[in-house]
């Protein structure tokens, strides 16, 4: 039986910890934890505080995205409701599902983003002024 999935963050008995989606899994008698995208999350920091965060995947020479824990080898689990951190968690999520298919990420350096009708706008004011 797989219980609901949540956000969480994860400490190993080996020192690691990891931020992933969650769900919890009765199998006979042991339970299992399956967890999706888990990701390292590192705090970079400047001489004036907290600049941001980095963000890894938990294991760098694989592909696959979800991996079966056994509850025995965790050391303590927190479920998150922090917003923060589950936006971070899904941009990651995005950006890599997107490198991975070969799209490239949409920037501003590539050009003004905007939606069709403010282009549309503009680009009617362009020709009506000329």
């Amino acid at each position: 039986m797989i219980e609901e999935d949540f956000y969480a963050t994860i400490k190993f008995k080996s020192g690691e910890e990891v931020y992933a989606k969650v769900a919890a899994s009765e199998e006979d008698t042991r339970t299992m934890l399956l967890v999706s995208n888990p990701i390292t999350i590192a705090e970079v920091k400047t001489r004036a505080g907290v600049a941001g965060y980095k963000v890894e995947p938990w294991l760098k020479t694989t592909r696959e995205d979800l991996f079966i824990i056994n509850l025995d080898d965790v050391l303590t689990i927190s479920e998150s409701s922090d917003l923060e951190m589950i936006s971070i968690y899904q941009r990651y999520i995005q950006d890599s599902d997107r490198a991975k298919s070969g799209r490239p990420k949409i920037t501003r350096e590539m050009g003004y983003i905007s939606t069709v009708r403010d282009a549309k706008d503009i680009l009617e004011k362009l020709y009506k002024s000329s």
